[in-house]
């Protein structure tokens, strides 16, 4: 009778070894990269998530995360990517925050079941922002006449090279509102009654520590290896999921030219550390 009994509790609890697939989504989230600096996306990171959910006899997968944000919309498709899959699957998923989880990092937290971090990672920043140059002056000291012929009395709106309208900015600036809409109405329907009733909550402030607890953006502090034995076991190892390589080391998958590829690394490269200098880091 006792085999039997055992035989239908978690493996956790019959002392058994359980294996929990980890998927690491690191750095700011943008569409495309290349070979030279590969960005945090849907098509880099769906492959990573497909071998960690099927996964035989994991009961979870642990997502660590440290980004400070970026795409809206890839944000949002990993996110639901890993929802799929949970559900698919009946797998349940754990976040851990690194340094930082805001804005888009913060949506790709949301997709946790639960979200662990640390007393001094940053949280939050649930807005959104779009920053850009005005040039208009710097043509004509230049004695440069630039010529843009278009169809469309809308087709050049927002163009740096001239003066700014306010029209212009009243139309972004709706466009903004529309996705920070749906950034909040994700928040609460992930963390729904743990969210506190804070007017900042939602104006794109970030935090750290106990703040960030009693906002109900995190669950609760503590390290991945140290949370997933407590809730699995002694016995309780972690796999990383990596990239599948090809001979000699080499990463698969579509690749510029190198020269393409410095010039968009360099670009990338500058993006991104502007989205990490927002937050100090």
């Amino acid at each position: 009778m006792k085999k039997l009994v055992k035989r239908f509790l978690p493996r956790s609890m019959r002392g058994e070894e359980v294996t929990i697939p980890v998927v690491r989504l690191e750095g700011a989230i943008m569409s495309g990269g290349n070979r030279l600096r590969p960005s945090l996306s849907m098509a880099s990171v769906a492959p990573l998530l497909e071998r960690a959910f099927a996964y035989k006899g994991a009961p979870a997968i642990a997502l660590a995360i440290n980004s400070p944000g970026g795409s809206p919309v890839q944000s949002r498709l990993i996110y639901q990517r890993i929802r799929d899959l949970a559900l698919e699957k009946n797998k349940a998923v754990y976040v851990f925050v690194e340094d930082v989880a805001a804005s888009g990092g913060y949506m790709l937290a949301l997709a946790g079941d639960e979200i662990i971090a640390d007393p001094s990672s940053i949280v939050g920043s649930i807005g959104v922002i779009s920053a850009s140059f005005g040039f208009q002056n710097a043509l004509s000291k230049l004695g440069i006449e630039r010529r843009v012929h278009t169809s469309g009395e809308n087709k050049s709106i927002l163009d740096p090279f001239s003066p700014e309208k306010a029209e212009d900015v009243e139309h972004l600036k709706a466009l903004q509102a529309d996705i920070h809409q749906t950034f909040i109405n994700m928040v609460k329907e992930r963390r729904g009654a743990k969210l506190a009733q804070d007017p900042d909550l939602f104006t794109g402030l970030f935090w750290t520590g106990e703040k960030t607890r009693t906002l109900g953006l995190v669950d609760d502090f503590g390290t991945m290896r140290g949370f997933l034995k407590a809730r699995y076991g002694s016995r309780t190892e972690l796999k990383l999921i990596t990239e599948k390589r090809g001979l000699f080391g080499r990463r698969l998958g579509v690749s510029t030219g190198f020269g393409t590829a410095v010039a968009d690394g360099l670009i990338s490269a500058a993006e991104e550390r502007a989205l990490w200098n927002r937050y100090g880091l």
